[in-house]
């Protein structure tokens, strides 16, 4: 036996090992039932609690958006999500000389408890938190926009991550 003639073989049974591997694989696609499936149609039946300040509002118009579809809130909704959302910007960089800070780091939380509307059962509960990195300017207006921009960018992620939690969560 040549060492070609062993190499081949290994390979074989390389490839052999891998399909076995994969055919034993329990994962699935989130939506492998397509648009119309359980957990779109689940998704597309979530009422989001209303908002008590800009921050949460925004988390609130995003999971609005990726739970339906851009269809908007369900006019019959099979679950409520209570959800409470909270923003805090810590400064780093901190200039001595000046008193100011030069970047900040915006961290929004979220508490939520999904639950049946019928039953009132809960489905998932959790809390989830996003970053935002944001770089201050000398000019105060600038500032206070570069907060507004870096706490709608982490409320937008957190969105996508809380959608993608309970989606899970409504898929089983």
């Amino acid at each position: 036996m040549s060492l070609s003639e062993n190499a081949r073989k290994l390979a074989c049974l390389a490839i052999l090992g891998t399909g076995v591997a994969i055919a034993g694989c329990q994962v699935r696609p989130l939506y492998s039932e397509g648009s119309t499936g359980k957990p779109a149609l689940a998704l597309a039946s979530i009422e989001i609690s209303d908002a008590d300040d800009r921050v949460e509002q925004d988390v609130r118009n995003a999971l609005i958006f990726l739970t339906s579809g851009g269809a908007g809130e369900p006019t019959n909704p099979v679950y409520h999500m209570a959800l409470n959302v909270t923003s805090t910007a810590n400064g780093v960089l901190y200039d001595q000389e000046s008193d100011t800070a030069g970047a900040a780091r915006v961290v929004v939380r979220a508490d939520y408890n999904l639950t049946q509307t019928a039953t009132g059962e809960t489905v998932r509960s959790g809390n989830r938190s996003a970053v935002a990195l944001v770089d201050f300017s000398k000019q105060e207006f600038a500032k206070l926009r570069a907060l507004r921009d870096a706490e709608k960018r982490a409320a937008k992620e957190l969105a996508e991550i809380i959608r993608a939690d309970i989606a899970a969560a409504l898929g089983r």
